[in-house]
């Protein structure tokens, strides 16, 4: 599968019943009904620890885009109306801003690690607290409520996994309860906000911004509101989209693909 292609429904699988596994790229699963495809008697593989550095980095790429301004900085260099460039047109610092991690996991540590060079304060949530060596390796400090997080941070990252508990995690409540002066940034899924009230949050200057790899549906209708305010970043869900990532991807499901094929234990089997 890529992309989340092609459907797999019980009308493909009885279609298919030579089938024995189905190897989807990236990490989240939420496309997959392991319910249905075990009762065939399918195995499913996916690709998580290939797209960990390169979504990281792109998590760091939204943040500092977003606090500097890059997009709207780069609309004033080309403007053609552009006859000076405004002395009080300025950003937000990163270095030295607390980062709150939502879902630590190890896209969200890896995030963490390039935050700690940035000398930024690192809060982190999690359905568990990661051992004292890993924190103190980040400097990372657990928040085992998200209200606490929520409402320390300049910077809030989204990075857990799509399940019916993380649906719309990030809804009017908590945003309100971020700093105004804050930034929403989501590497996960679209369906962790609530978009509605993220519009809501922005228009009204509840939070500072949003940058955002995800959204839904992908892409948005192009009259949607998210589109038209300018203090959203939106990227086309890129966040394992290097050659080399890529590449990685397909090389793992067609391990994975092989060895079920083969009776053999799956690298990266979903269970």
């Amino acid at each position: 599968m890529w992309y989340h292609k092609p459907l797999i429904n019980e009308e493909l699988l009885q279609s298919l019943p030579n089938l024995k596994i189905v190897a989807s790229s990236g990490v989240g699963i939420d496309h997959l009904d392991l319910n249905l495809l075990s009762s065939y008697g399918v195995k499913v593989s996916n690709t998580p620890f290939v797209v960990s550095t390169d979504t990281a980095d792109l998590g760091m790429a939204l943040m500092l885009a977003s606090s500097r301004r890059l997009v709207e900085g780069y609309q004033i260099a080309v403007s053609p109306d552009t006859k000076y460039f405004p002395a009080d047109w300025l950003g937000t610092e990163v270095s030295g801003a607390t980062l709150g991690i939502v879902g630590m996991g190890t896209i969200g540590y890896k995030v963490a690690e390039r935050a700690k060079a940035f000398e930024m304060k690192i809060l982190y949530h999690n359905r568990n607290q990661r051992n004292k060596e890993e924190e103190s390796a980040v400097g990372a400090i657990y928040c085992k409520k998200i209200d606490d997080l929520l409402q320390q941070s300049d910077f809030v990252l989204l990075s857990v996994n799509l399940t019916p508990q993380t649906q719309k995690l990030m809804g009017k409540r908590e945003l309100e309860l971020m700093k105004p002066t804050a930034t929403l940034i989501n590497i996960s899924r679209g369906l962790v906000v609530d978009q509605d009230a993220l519009v809501e949050a922005l228009q009204n200057k509840v939070i500072k911004a949003a940058a955002l790899d995800v959204t839904y549906p992908e892409p948005l209708p192009r009259d949607h509101p998210l589109l038209k305010l300018k203090n959203v970043i939106i990227t086309p869900h890129i966040g394992s989209a290097t050659k080399k990532t890529r590449r990685l991807m397909m090389e793992n499901m067609i391990e994975s693909i092989q060895m079920g094929l083969k009776g053999l234990p799956i690298p990266n089997e979903v269970l």
